[in-house]
């Protein structure tokens, strides 16, 4: 009906199992493995491996039964899904500067006596009223929740002097954002000013690495040990500082962290889109900063599409 370019054949209904509340029993599964399989014998292919990239295991189970050989897709679909063209870096933009605008609105509306949930009911109306297809999550942390780092948000009421960060996670066309951005409330605290210069160092002598040709074991070593963050291993500070690709998912390649770049480094390619994250607990033991720019590989270098003001931390509402 919406995509006249599909042939009729190649458009089947489907309901299967709706990750897994429909029973096996019912033979929603078996009958579906049976469908596909006569498909691929229709089409010549019966003989060749199937791609899948998300299954749900008792769907995996019969297709196995039905005799089809299933493979991984999942890793193909990220290879294919890394370079992005010119259109989806276009969307990407635009859905970067969409949020750009909601930092605007969170820095004037960030004072004492509003709630973090209010942050986020403000967020997301701006965001569905610029033309979002969906507001996934907003982390809206502020005060004593800034550290340990919580992915959430509360009704937490903002106060005096407070430390806090947002990330909003949306899509525009299908196209995501992950963007942090830290604020302190009224004044910063000198305990405040260093974690956020710390985590800003960190940021820029990552991005400053990026281009064609870098691998990523290299970027990684600009980012801090998890002992000097407060965490007694890698896999538990994973993370907080580190970079992740983003598109049509929240998290794809490349993926560059202490944990994993070291023992599998890959070589960066103009068209990668990524976003840089760190994360900085202060010595006062309850405040944090937390920075998160979204960039595109150019051949000359990063190009960074996160455009509100991060170089220095935001005071909203100074005092």
């Amino acid at each position: 009906l919406y995509a006249p370019w599909i042939p009729e054949r190649q458009s089947l209904a489907g309901m299967v199992g709706m990750r897994g509340a429909v029973s096996p029993r019912a033979g929603l599964f078996k009958q579906a493995a049976q469908e596909i399989k006569d498909i691929l014998k229709a089409e010549g292919v019966a003989g060749m491996p199937l791609g899948i990239d998300v299954v749900e295991p008792p769907f995996l189970f019969a297709l196995q039964a039905a005799g089809v050989e299933v493979s991984d897709g999942q890793q193909v679909m990220l290879e294919a899904r890394m370079l992005k063209s010119h259109d989806e870096l276009t969307l990407l933009n635009m859905a970067a500067a969409m949020v750009d605008g909601v930092y605007q609105d969170v820095f004037e509306a960030l004072r004492p006596g509003v709630r973090e949930n209010e942050i986020v009911a403000l967020a997301t109306q701006r965001l569905y009223e610029m033309g979002a297809d969906c507001v996934e999550a907003i982390n809206s942390i502020s005060g004593e929740r800034c550290s340990p780092h919580p992915h959430n948000f509360t009704d937490r009421l903002i106060r005096p002097g407070d430390q806090a960060f947002f990330d909003i996670i949306m899509s525009f066309v299908g196209y995501r954002t992950c963007y942090y951005r830290t604020f302190s409330v009224g004044r910063a605290t000198r305990a405040q000013l260093a974690a956020y210069k710390k985590a800003r160092e960190w940021m820029d002598e990552a991005i400053a690495l990026i281009k064609p040709g870098v691998t990523t074991d290299k970027i990684a070593r600009a980012f801090p040990k998890a002992p000097d963050i407060g965490f007694d291993s890698e896999m538990a500070a994973f993370g907080l500082n580190f970079c992740h690709g983003i598109g049509l998912g929240l998290h794809e390649r490349p993926i560059v962290s202490r944990l994993n770049s070291f023992d599998d480094p890959m070589e960066l390619e103009a068209g990668m889109m990524f976003a840089v994250e760190t994360y900085c607990p202060a010595t006062d033991g309850v405040s944090a900063a937390r920075i998160e720019e979204e960039i595109i590989v150019t051949p000359s270098g990063a190009q960074i599409i996160t455009l509100f003001p991060a170089e220095e931390l935001p005071i909203a509402n100074r005092y």
